[in-house]
C-alpha cells in the first residue's frame, strides 16, 4: 500500500514559479513509475509529466520547456518544478504512483491557481 501526499500548491501570478512535492509512504518507491496529472473545472484529468523508475521523463506538449519532473528515491519524494506559469495551468494537481504490477495510487491533490 502506498500513500501519497502533495504539497506546494498555491496562488501565483502569471510568469511565476511553483514547486510541487509528493511524499510517498511505504517501500519500493524506487521501483514505481511516478507522475503528475491535473484537472481543471469542467475538464477531464490530464497527464502533465511522468518519470520512470530509471528517471526517463515525458511531458505533455503544453508544459514542455516550462515544467520539470524529478524524483529523490532516498526521500521517497517526487517533484514538479513549474516555471513561466500561465492562467491555463490553473488546476488541481494530482500525484500518481504506478506499481510495477500495474496498480495505480493517487494523492488527494493540491490546488494551483495562476492569476493576477
Amino acid at each position: 500500500q502506498v500513500q501519497l501526499v502533495e504539497s506546494g500548491g498555491g496562488l501565483v501570478q502569471p510568469g511565476g514559479s511553483l514547486r510541487l512535492s509528493c511524499a510517498a509512504s511505504g517501500t519500493l518507491f524506487s521501483s514505481y513509475a511516478m507522475g503528475w496529472y491535473r484537472q481543471a473545472p469542467g475538464n477531464p484529468r490530464e497527464l502533465v509529466a511522468t518519470i520512470s523508475s530509471s528517471s526517463t521523463t515525458t511531458y505533455a506538449d503544453s508544459v514542455k520547456g516550462r515544467f520539470t519532473i524529478s524524483r529523490d528515491n532516498a526521500k521517497k519524494t517526487q517533484y514538479l518544478q513549474m516555471n513561466s506559469l500561465k492562467p491555463e495551468d490553473t488546476a488541481v494537481y494530482y500525484c500518481n504512483a504506478q506499481a510495477p504490477w500495474g496498480k495505480d495510487y493517487w494523492g488527494r491533490g493540491t490546488q494551483v491557481t495562476v492569476s493576477s
